[in-house]
C-alpha cells in the first residue's frame, strides 16, 4: 500500500459531537460510582499561576486543529531500534527501515506524527522475550538521552503542545526493561505475599519517580491478573491467586505510580493467569464460565480503576463465555461493553504487543483498525509501522473506520498526556537513593516465607550457597548479604542453601541442601526434601538481602504463600 497524500483534512465535525462526551469522561456507557481523581489526574497550575483547562477540555481543543494524518498517529505506539533518538549503528538503522522505512527513532516519531513509542529489552527469565525484537535500554543516563531526544522531535509536531508518551514494561522481578542503577523492587508475587498495600505503594512511588526522572511517563504495569492457573507465562508477575488480596495491590500499585506522575497500564484484561498458554506464541483460551470471571479475574481490573488507573492493556485471550473465537484485543462485547460498560473504565485501552501470534493473522492495517473498532485507543507494538498508519488512514478515508471513533481515541490519548502534563521530572540523583532503597528492601522483607521448618531458626555458619545453573549473579548476591549480616560463606562444606528460580524444576533442587529457597514461584517447592523451605519469589538483589536477613536471624519471615502449594501451609509462622 502506498503513501497515502497527507491532505489537511480535519476532525471539526465529528469533534463538535464528541466535545461534550469526553470532557465529561471519554465514555457513553452507564457509570459506575467513581472515586475522587488520583492527585496526578487533577488540573495542575498553568504558567501564570491560574488553573490549567482540564485535560480532557485541553484535548478536545487540540484535537479540533489536527490533520487526519495527526489522529493516527497519536493512536500508534510502536518500539524503535537504537540505543539514541538520532544517532544509531547500521544495524538499528537498518531495523528501524525495515519497520517504518526510516533509520532512526526521532525520524520515526516525525514521519508517522507518533503519540508514542515504548522502550524495549531484555532481562533474565522473561516470559516476554517472545516479542522483544531490539533493546534500547543499556542504563539511567542512556534512557535519559533518549527520552530527550524523542521528546524534543515529538515536540515539532502538530499535538507537540501534549507531553509525549515514553512507555516501558517495567513490572520489576522476571519483566524489568531497566535493571542497572535503579532501585530494585521484589516482584509482584512478593508483595502478594507481604500482602501489605501500604509497603507496596510506597515502593512503586519510588519506582515511579525513578522512571519520571529517566523520562518515563508510562508504564505497562501493574500485572492485575489473578494467578488461577500454574502460568509460567504470568507467574511471579502475578499478585497472587486471591481476588481480593491482588485486589488490593493493585490498587496500591496504581498509586504508587501515578503519585509519582507517571501512568499505570492495568493488564492483561481481562484476565490471563486464567490460562497457562503463553499468548506471545498462541491464542489462550478462557474457558470458565462468565461468573467465575465476575468474581476471580474481574476485581483487580476494578481495584485498579478504582484506585485512577489512566489505562488498562487489553489481552489476546479467547473468551469463551463473552466472545468465543475472537482475541479479546479484537473484541468490542469485552473491551467496550464490559470493560467501559460493566466496570466502567473512562480511560486508554492499550493493545498488548501487536506483533504476538494472535494479532498477526491480520495485516498490520487491518489489525489496527480492528483493534481500534473494538475499542482500544492506542495501538502498541506493530509489526509494521508503515503499514498500520496507511491502514488506519485509507480505513478512515473509506468509511470502515469511522472519524468518530478515531476522534474518540485520540482524545482519550491526548487527554492522558495533559494530565501527565507540567510536572517536573525529579533529578537523576533520585534513583537508587536511600529512601527509594528503603521502601523497596522493606517490601522484600515483609514477603519471605517459610513453607516448612521453624519460623525463626537461623543456620548456623559456615553457609554454602548453590543454585541451579546460570544463577551465578544470584548466587553472588546472597553470598555478599550473608557475609554483610554476619554469617560466613565457604564455597563448600557448609549448611547448603539451595536456590531455585524462574523455570526451574524437580531435577534443579538439591537432595542435600538443608534450605530451599524459591525466588519465582514457589511451587517447585512441593518437590524439595529440604527440611526448611523458604520462598522470596523474586531473584533481586532487594530480596537476596532480604533472604539474608532472615537467615541470620535478624529479620522475622512474615510473608504468606499468594499461591497453594500442595502439601505446604501458607507459611509455618503464627500471625
Amino acid at each position: 500500500m502506498g503513501r497515502v497524500p497527507t491532505s489537511p483534512r480535519r476532525a471539526g465535525v465529528a469533534l463538535a459531537a464528541l466535545t461534550a462526551l469526553l470532557v465529561s469522561g471519554c465514555s457513553a456507557e452507564p457509570e459506575r460510582p467513581r472515586p475522587a481523581p488520583s492527585p496526578s489526574a487533577s488540573a495542575a497550575p498553568g504558567p501564570t499561576g491560574t488553573p490549567a483547562a482540564d485535560p480532557a477540555a485541553r484535548a478536545a481543543a487540540l484535537v479540533g486543529t489536527l490533520a487526519d494524518e495527526d489522529l493516527v498517529g497519536q493512536v500508534l505506539m510502536p518500539y524503535a531500534y537504537g540505543s539514541s533518538a538520532t544517532d544509531v549503528t547500521a544495524a538499528s538503522a537498518a531495523g528501524n527501515r525495515a519497520l517504518a522505512g526510516v533509520d532512526t527513532p526521532a525520524e520515526m516519531v516525525a514521519k508517522y506524527r507518533l503519540g508514542g513509542v515504548i522502550l524495549v529489552g531484555f532481562s533474565a527469565d522473561d516470559p516476554t522475550s517472545g516479542n522483544q525484537a531490539t533493546t534500547n535500554v543499556d542504563n539511567p543516563a542512556q534512557v535519559r538521552d533518549l527520552t530527550t531526544g524523542l521528546r524534543a522531535a515529538a515536540a515539532k509536531l502538530p499535538a507537540g503542545a501534549a507531553p509525549f508518551l515514553i512507555g516501558t514494561d517495567q513490572e520489576y522481578g522476571v519483566v524489568t526493561r531497566i535493571t542497572d542503577g535503579v532501585t530494585t523492587l521484589p516482584s509482584a508475587l512478593a508483595a502478594g505475599a507481604a500482602d501489605d498495600p501500604a509497603l507496596t505503594e510506597a515502593a512503586w512511588r519510588a519506582a515511579g519517580a525513578e522512571l519520571a526522572a529517566m523520562g518515563i511517563n508510562l508504564d505497562f504495569a501493574p500485572v492485575a491478573d489473578v494467578l488461577a492457573t500454574r502460568s509460567t507465562v504470568i507467574g511471579s508477575r502475578s499478585f497472587g491467586a486471591d481476588p481480593k488480596r491482588a485486589s488490593a495491590q493493585v490498587a496500591g500499585a496504581v498509586k504508587g505510580l501515578q503519585s509519582a506522575g507517571v501512568a499505570a497500564s492495568v493488564k492483561h484484561f481481562p484476565g490471563h493467569g486464567l490460562s497457562a498458554a503463553d499468548s506471545h506464541k498462541d491464542l489462550p483460551v478462557i474457558g470458565q464460565p462468565r461468573q467465575e470471571l465476575d468474581a476471580t479475574a474481574f476485581p483487580p481490573f476494578t481495584a485498579g480503576i478504582d484506585a485512577g488507573a489512566m489505562a488498562v492493556m487489553s489481552a489476546h485471550l479467547d473468551v469463551k463465555a463473552v466472545d468465543p473465537g475472537t482475541p479479546a484485543t479484537f473484541s468490542r462485547k469485552l473491551l467496550t461493553d464490559v470493560l467501559r460498560g460493566q466496570l466502567g473504565f473512562r480511560g486508554v485501552v492499550i493493545t498488548d504487543g501487536m506483533n504476538m501470534a494472535p494479532a498477526k493473522r491480520w495485516a498490520p492495517g487491518e489489525a489496527a483498525v480492528r483493534a481500534l473498532l473494538a475499542g482500544n485507543d492506542l495501538i502498541l507494538m506493530t509489526p509494521h509501522v508503515g503499514q498500520a498508519y496507511d491502514g488506519l488512514l485509507a480505513a478512515l478515508r473509506d468509511g470502515s473506520l469511522p472519524r468518530t471513533r478515531l476522534v474518540e481515541a485520540a482524545t482519550r490519548v491526548l487527554t492522558m498526556k495533559f494530565q501527565l502534563a507540567d510536572r517536573p521530572a525529579p533529578a537523576m540523583s533520585t534513583l537508587n537513593s536511600a529512601e527509594h532503597r528503603k521502601a523497596a528492601q522493606d517490601l522484600a522483607a515483609a514477603a519471605v516465607t517459610v513453607l516448612r521448618g521453624a519460623c525463626s531458626a537461623p543456620v548456623r555458619g559456615p553457609v554454602t550457597v548453590t543454585s541451579s545453573a546460570g544463577r551465578d549473579h544470584t548466587r553472588a548476591a546472597l553470598t555478599e548479604a550473608l557475609t554483610a549480616a554476619g554469617v560466613p560463606v565457604a564455597p563448600s562444606g557448609g549448611t547448603k542453601v539451595h536456590l531455585v528460580g524462574y523455570g526451574d524444576g524437580a531435577d534443579d533442587l538439591s537432595a542435600d541442601a538443608a534450605v530451599t529457597v524459591a525466588m519465582d514461584t514457589p511451587y517447585v517447592l512441593e518437590k524439595a526434601k529440604s527440611p526448611t523451605l523458604l520462598a522470596t519469589y523474586s531473584s533481586s538483589r532487594t530480596s537476596m538481602t532480604a533472604l539474608a536477613e532472615v537467615l541470620a536471624g535478624r529479620q522475622r519471615p512474615g510473608g504468606r504463600a499468594p499461591v497453594r502449594v500442595p502439601g505446604l501451609p501458607a507459611t509455618t509462622c503464627a500471625a
